[in-house]
């Protein structure tokens, strides 16, 4: 994408990738990503607020040239993570009078990660602030908005608030600056899920501590720009919220259909009951939408056949997710079958020390499920009804 104004001589001069399928070698980009960087002139020096990923480094050259820009004196570096800082080193070179201006976490990761010279590196603490002469930048730390070091950086005359990862999207916007979440909403939901949701506590101790502040746009450095931050701060404090959804997501795979069917009639006494459920077969589900239905669902239930005495693999990586992730989802119910012998329950319990729930009565059958095991599964959709009612979410 070419350069966009986003105020009195503030520019994006990042980069779209519309092809990149996969960050991190972990999480799905259906939609691509970006990497915004953004350049401030201000009448006696001029600021680079993050860089981009190397791949995208001349990209981010282009951009500064098309604008004229023939020195930059500092590059303001709000997390050390390779999307966000990762071309600094190539910059440095580029403008040799160029400070690297960060805190002293994110300085130790510059230099451990990507080899920045210390010697070339201003630290800054919490509330300090740095002058480009008509414009002035303040530093807000936000650790544990995703790594340790992170940092915001506000630029005082005209109100915007560039905030690193927090608040952004895994999108390739052809429209960036928007006014209206809502064409973004799932973009922003999701990468709120896959990425922000581990910190939920940290989230809504920054948005409380952001109230503070004027804010008239968010610049994040994924995704588009808010020029209505209020939308996006008001989906967070919902989403980092302790309220829950009459909702149950159940992950699960089936090697021969026994699980499978106890899946689909779990899933129908639910339905009958007024509950929402999201099932997702682990063989072909996007881990980002299973991701994303962990934001807001009460009930989380685990479907599995046994393999070899233990869970099948793809649900412990789904058990695995879930505990990572640290939804505020209240109760767990696990539910499987095993053809010799099953030590399955026991593993997955031990796999979910992070969550904070309750955990439901289980229902674990030999074979293909009987009318037997069909009454257990109706008796856990009835304590999910119970539990739900007892929570007043239904």
């Amino acid at each position: 994408m070419a350069v966009a104004k986003i105020g009195d001589n503030t520019f994006f001069v990042g980069a779209i990738d519309w092809h990149r399928r996969l960050f991190d070698s972990l999480i799905p980009l259906p939609e691509g990503t970006s990497y915004n960087s953004y350049l401030i002139k201000g009448s006696e020096k001029t600021a680079l607020i993050d860089s981009v990923d190397p791949s995208k480094y001349e990209e981010l050259l282009g951009n500064l040239d098309s604008i004229g820009v023939k020195k930059i004196d500092y590059i303001i570096s709000n997390h050390a993570e390779q999307d966000h800082s990762g071309s600094i080193p190539q910059l440095l070179a580029r403008y040799p009078h160029a400070k690297v201006v960060t805190n002293a976490k994110c300085k130790v990761l510059l230099e451990e990660h990507l080899g920045v010279d210390p010697e070339r590196t201003i630290t800054v603490a919490d509330g300090e602030s740095l002058t480009l002469g008509d414009k002035t930048l303040k530093f807000i730390l936000a650790p544990w908005v995703h790594w340790p070091e992170t940092m915001f950086t506000y630029l005082e005359e005209r109100k915007i608030l560039f905030t690193c990862d927090f608040l952004g999207s895994h999108l390739a916007p052809s429209k960036l600056l928007v006014n209206d979440i809502s064409e973004f909403y799932e973009g922003a939901k999701r990468y709120y899920a896959e990425i922000m949701m581990p910190f939920r506590s940290s989230v809504l101790s920054h948005l409380e501590r952001l109230k503070s502040y004027e804010i008239a746009v968010i610049a994040p450095s994924h995704g588009p720009i808010h020029l209505n931050p209020k939308l996006i701060m008001d989906a967070y404090q919902q989403w980092a919220s302790d309220a829950v959804k009459n909702q149950v997501v159940l992950p699960f795979v089936s090697m021969h259909g026994s699980t499978q069917k106890m899946v689909e009639f779990l899933t129908e006494k639910l339905i009958e009951r007024g509950i929402e459920v999201k099932p997702f077969d682990l063989v072909v589900t996007d881990v980002g939408k299973l991701a994303m239905s962990l934001v807001d669902a009460a009930t989380l239930v685990i479907g599995a056949p046994t393999v070899l005495v233990g869970p099948h693999p793809l649900a412990i990586y789904a058990t695995y997710l879930a505990n990572a992730l640290r939804p505020k989802t209240r109760y767990l119910g696990i539910i499987g079958s095993f053809g010799w012998g099953s030590r399955m329950l026991d593993v997955l319990k031990g796999m979910i020390t992070n969550l904070k729930v309750e955990i439901l009565s289980p229902v674990i059958v030999k074979g293909y499920p009987k009318e037997d095991d069909l009454k257990a599964i109706e008796e856990l959709a009835d304590e999910i009804l119970s539990k739900h009612r007892e929570a007043k979410i239904l």
